[in-house]
């Protein structure tokens, strides 16, 4: 069902606290499935993507049963089984590209999918480096660069090269390798999304793989396998992808709230959020020993110069908020983020700049003039989660109201977000 939500000036009081990590319970899903034997996920994101993630796991012959705040996972006795039906990956980049890599360990072929959205996402560099490795893996498409793909294994060791501009390729050879015979040596030309490559090491380093990478720039990954994968008992860490939304929120308008059951152990990249909206004059206050934060709203922003390359599910709140604020934003380090889900720079200026936004963009950057009084419109979402979120921040700070079609994609990376925000002020409505 297409849901239409409305967006108005409104000011938040009160406190809240986010979902669990997206990335975080994909990866646990994933290597869960690849584990021999029972896993246990606490608290992990019950969300479309992550749930894409649990239909590859039952795919590839693992037993799941979602429990409200809890997943189990029981392996295949027998190791990964090939799938006896094609795996859908929904909207989840992440498991797509993950599944198609661990695809390439198999003996027999895979056939992987998703939505509209995944069915035009580049996959040809991933399935480049899985031949390189002696894997057959084409789409099945002629002169088609994305889903449907068909795969079949098993991939050998030997040395593989990528661009860097696609980390999800990166990670889900990297999670493949510990399944293949012999060393894989991974070559990175300019790593971005650096992160998200430490998290996918740092969560096969905890669960019994050994790693040699260039812990500096990720220019290097080495794997000797085969190895085998421990099980996971874990409790998912809240998403600072999803932190975002009510942090700006707060900022662009007159309110106070609290963010509460914060991950800050530094594992995802995207906390460096509030490094960048202080830096914009931005009052957040972080507490150690709470694991919470407080925004207060009321100062004017002003526009700095921010790199996206490590952060790109930033972009759309980052726009947002740099119209808000006084003077130029520049945004850089924004080319993979044009094949996201969506051409998330060329989206977000089209939108915005139906409620008013002056914002101009390259190849390589996305101006935004700030200061501009926003007023309401009809906005589409794109069927981008992110995209939707971020809209409706801005009809909080707008004259009139922003009334955002397909407003319910919001359920990929945060299902409740209206309701959740609406418990701090937030007055949005639905329909």
């Amino acid at each position: 069902m297409k849901m239409i939500a409305f967006a108005s000036r409104h000011n938040l009081s009160g406190r809240l606290s986010v979902p669990g990590s997206k990335s975080h319970t994909i990866r646990a899903v994933l290597i869960a499935t690849m584990a021999n034997g029972l896993s246990t996920i606490k608290n992990p994101l019950p969300s479309e993507d992550c749930l894409s993630a649990t239909r590859a796991a039952r795919a590839f012959g693992s037993d799941v049963k979602i429990e409200k705040g809890v997943w189990t996972i029981q392996s295949s006795q027998d190791g990964l089984k090939v799938p006896d039906d094609v795996i859908d990956c929904g909207n989840s980049g992440t498991t797509y590209y993950f599944a198609t890599a661990i695809s390439g360990t198999l003996n027999d072929y895979v056939v992987l999918t998703g939505d509209y959205q995944i069915r035009r996402r580049p996959v040809g560099k991933l399935l480049e480096a899985m031949r390189d490795l002696g894997a057959f893996a084409v789409t099945t498409r002629i002169n088609s660069n994305a889903a449907p793909v068909i795969i079949k294994g098993p991939m050998k060791a030997g040395t593989i090269v990528f661009g860097g501009k696609m980390s999800q390729y990166i990670s889900g050879m990297l999670l493949a390798s510990a399944r293949i015979n012999g060393k894989t040596r991974i070559e990175v030309q300019k790593a971005i999304e650096r992160p998200y490559l430490q998290m996918t090491v740092d969560w096969m380093t905890e669960h019994g793989i050994k790693i040699e990478y260039d812990e500096k720039n990720y220019s290097f990954f080495e794997v000797e396998g085969p190895q085998e994968y421990r099980t996971v008992e874990t409790s998912i860490p809240s998403d600072w992808e999803s932190v975002a939304f009510p942090l700006v929120a707060a900022l662009v308008t007159d309110s106070e709230i609290v963010i509460e059951d914060l991950d800050l152990s530094g594992s995802q990249g995207d906390s460096v959020i509030v490094d960048i909206l202080k830096e914009m004059g931005g009052d957040v206050t972080l507490d150690g020993a709470t694991n919470s934060l407080k925004a207060r709203g009321g100062n004017r922003l002003r526009g700095i110069t921010i790199d996206c390359s490590d952060i790109p599910d930033a972009l759309p709140i980052l726009s947002v908020a740099a119209c808000f604020a006084e003077g130029d934003t520049v945004l850089t380090g924004i080319e993979s983020i044009r094949v996201k889900e969506t051409d998330r720079v060329e989206v977000m200026k089209r939108e915005l700049s139906k409620m008013g936004a002056s914002i101009e963009d390259t190849d390589h950057e996305m101006t935004i003039h700030g200061g501009k009084k926003l007023t309401g419109a009809k906005v589409e979402s794109h069927d981008d989660h992110r995209v939707a979120m971020s809209l409706a921040v801005a009809g909080l700070f707008s004259d009139g109201v922003a009334e955002i079609g397909n407003a319910e994609c919001v359920s990929v990376s945060f299902p409740g977000f209206y309701e959740l925000m609406n418990g701090v002020g937030a007055g949005f409505e639905t329909e």
